[in-house]
């Protein structure tokens, strides 16, 4: 490509070349990379399409399309991703944050609103936060309702890997997000203190999966999606330890593969744990579990 072209003819050309290597989204992706490069939305692209890109653009932009031709998830290309209206940085020491997660977060603020409609203080842990997604977005919806309410927000995000935890505090800046803490801890193994809602989207993926060599996954941190006993260790292990953190009718809810449905389920009812639920995820795929935690 040369100086000469235009937002239009570069966009054509960058489609063709992602869809030549089988992006089912390649439209999308160009549009993603140029809007990036030169700071403007899709209707401006649009609307202003014979305008010329500048040599260096041209030269920056062509440096993404071959990482993305190379099958390099978007969001690792721009350093960031989009979830909940929040804008987080990523990294390859991380997952990328997905919209199947945000069930998460619904069900999880459905349930905090019941402590909240109580005047009760809130404190709220995730485990794995990686990016800090699920955390930052609990604390970006309920800080608002627990000033208005007059209790206190506690929430705690933890991960085993201290880059994870950088970019976590990093996004937590990023969206002028306070009252969230981010520690290093191998699961709960840092943790202190109780809590009234925990949430998790730990590995749930079986080694032997095809999907890993798949799509954005193949970059992605097997530390961060590979789970032994056909990915149900984790999700085993966080349901049997939780009991000792959680207090007494509080919930955890839990991000899974698309059939762990039932064998989450089974986890809890074996732990003793009362209303099991599941819920899908947007294509309808069961994704969340969640259960409390009673003595009674």
């Amino acid at each position: 490509m040369n100086s000469k072209y235009n937002y239009q003819t570069w966009l054509n050309q960058a489609t063709l070349k992602l869809q030549a290597k089988g992006d089912s989204e390649a439209k999308l992706d160009a549009f993603c990379l140029l809007s990036f490069v030169i700071h403007k939305n899709r209707a401006s692209l649009l609307a202003f399409g014979e305008t010329l890109l500048t040599a260096e653009q041209i030269q920056r932009l062509e440096r993404f399309l071959a990482r993305r031709l190379t099958g390099e998830p978007l969001a690792y290309i721009l350093g960031e991703r989009e979830f909940w209206s929040l804008n987080l940085a990523v990294s390859p020491a991380t997952l990328i944050p997905r919209p199947d997660t945000e069930i998460l977060v619904e069900q999880a603020l459905a349930k905090a609103q019941h402590f909240l409609d109580k005047n009760s203080d809130l404190r709220i842990l995730d485990l794995g936060t990686g990016t800090g997604a699920i955390a930052l977005a609990l604390a970006s919806e309920l800080t608002p309702q627990c000033r208005k309410c007059g209790v206190n927000l506690d929430i705690v995000g933890v991960d085993f890997q201290p880059q994870a935890v950088a970019l976590a505090q990093q996004n937590a800046e990023r969206n002028s997000i306070q009252n969230v803490q981010f520690l290093q801890s191998d699961w709960f193994s840092a943790v202190s203190g109780e809590f009234d809602i925990i949430v998790s989207n730990p590995p749930y993926i079986d080694a032997a999966d095809p999907h890993l060599a798949q799509g954005d996954v193949r970059f992605e941190p097997n530390s961060a999606l590979v789970a032994a006993d056909n990915g149900l260790a984790d999700l085993n292990h966080i349901i049997q330890s939780t009991p000792k953190y959680l207090r007494q009718n509080g919930w955890l809810f839990l991000e899974h593969g698309f059939e762990q449905g039932t064998a989450v389920q089974t986890i809890f009812k074996q732990n003793q744990w009362k209303n099991v639920q599941t819920v899908k995820d947007y294509g309808g795929n069961d994704r969340v579990t969640f259960a409390q935690f009673s003595l009674a």
